[in-house]
């Protein structure tokens, strides 16, 4: 399946960066949110689910540009990202009312996903890559 062209801009990337960090503060303002799922550890699994998300974006907005060609680097650059605005979202948290926030499972969380989100960018990385030669 052939990819459209415009997934390979790094500029894209680094807005839907922005997006997420965005999208995230707006989040760590609200007192409650509400939680789609009633089971223990769904808070987890968002966060993980969010910070993938965000991790995707931000390895292939560094790889795609040319920066941090190796993979381990690239992979750690991400990790490291992620888990500062994990602390930085959990720090914030604590200035909301209604949130506790510094929670370390959040944190760890978060840093998970961002790893999650690395290992899945590199294969759209490749796929990315695999079309643009056939084209």
């Amino acid at each position: 399946m052939q990819l459209p062209r415009f997934l390979s801009s790094p500029l894209l990337w680094r807005m839907f960066v922005l997006l997420w960090a965005g999208i995230l503060y707006w989040l760590s303002e609200q007192s409650k949110l509400p939680s789609p799922a009633k089971f223990e550890g769904i808070d987890k699994l968002e966060h993980v689910v969010y910070f993938a998300a965000g991790g995707m974006c931000f390895l292939l907005s560094l790889r795609l540009v040319g920066f941090a060609r190796k993979t381990t680097i690239a992979i750690v650059l991400t990790v490291l990202f992620c888990s500062l605005v994990g602390a930085l979202d959990e720090w914030h948290q604590t200035f909301t009312p209604g949130r506790s926030g510094g929670d370390v499972l959040d944190w760890t969380a978060d840093t998970i996903g961002g790893f999650i989100g690395a290992l899945l960018a590199m294969g759209l990385q490749k796929w990315l890559a695999r079309d643009q030669l056939e084209a």
